[in-house]
C-alpha cells in the first residue's frame, strides 16, 4: 500500500516487494500529495490506509511509508498480517545490538521518525534522524541531487557511529538501492525489509 498518490513510486514500491514475495499488486492513495512530508499529510494518509477497502484473498498487507500511516488501525480490522516498513526497518536495522539511525529528505517529520524508531526498537542503540539538506520535492525529482544529499548524511551517521543506517522513506526505496555500494556502513532498505518480514510471517519460502 502506498499512502501517497504517485503511481509511478507504487509501482516502484511493488517492484522491490516482488523480489522476495510473489503476487504483489499495489494501492495507491486515492487522494493527498504524491510525497509526503509533513505531520498533517501523514496523518490524512493514515486515514486513508486505515478505511481502504482491499480485495479479498490477500495474504498480508505492507503499508509503505516510512511512517506507518494508519498500520494499526488497518491491522485492528484484518486477519492477515499488517507491516509497516518504519517498523520493520527498526528491527532490522537493530539486529545483533547495532547501533543505528535513519537518513532521510523530510526534516518536518523528523519528530514522528524517532519516535517511531523508538517505539519499534526500544532497547536498541538509535542515533536519531540524519537530514539530507534540500527541499524534499526538489531533491526527488533529481535522483542524482537526491542520492548526493542521502549519501553525504549517510555519510554522517557512519561517522557519529551508526553500524546501520535506514533509507527512510518509501519512496526512497530506489535510491536506497543505488547507494547500497556506496554507503560507509550497511543500509537498510525498508519495503525489502518489510517484504522479508512479511515472507518470515507467512513461512514462504526464499527466493
Amino acid at each position: 500500500m502506498n499512502p501517497n498518490s504517485n503511481k509511478a513510486t507504487t509501482r516502484t514500491m511493488c517492484a522491490i516487494a516482488a523480489r522476495v514475495l510473489p503476487g504483489v499488486t499495489g494501492w495507491t492513495a486515492p487522494a493527498g500529495p504524491p510525497l509526503l512530508t509533513n505531520p498533517a499529510s501523514l496523518a490524512e494518509a493514515g486515514r486513508l490506509v486505515a478505511a481502504a477497502e482491499l480485495r479479498e484473498g490477500l495474504a498480508g498487507v505492507i503499508v509503505s511509508a516510512f511512517g506507518d500511516p494508519g498500520r494499526d488501525e488497518l491491522a485492528a480490522r484484518l486477519d492477515i498480517p499488517v507491516i509497516g516498513i518504519g517498523e520493520a526497518a527498526a528491527r532490522a536495522a537493530a539486529q545483533g545490538g547495532r547501533t543505528f539511525a535513519v537518513v532521510t529528505h523530510t526534516p518536518a517529520l523528523e519528530t514522528s521518525i524517532d519516535a517511531l524508531m523508538h517505539n519499534a526498537a526500544p532497547d536498541a542503540r538509535y542515533l536519531g534522524t540524519y537530514l539530507a539538506d534540500g527541499d524534499p520535492t526538489e531533491l526527488s525529482a533529481d535522483p542524482k541531487k537526491l542520492d548526493a544529499a542521502l549519501l553525504y548524511a549517510v555519510r554522517r551517521a557512519c561517522h557519529d557511529g551508526a553500524e546501520a543506517v535506514i533509507i527512510g522513506g518509501g519512496p526512497l526505496g530506489e535510491a536506497a538501492d543505488r547507494l547500497a555500494d556506496h554507503a560507509p556502513c550497511v543500509l537498510v532498505s525498508p519495503i525489502l525489509h518489510a517484504a522479508l518480514q512479511l515472507q518470515a510471517k507467512l513461512r514462504l519460502p526464499k527466493a
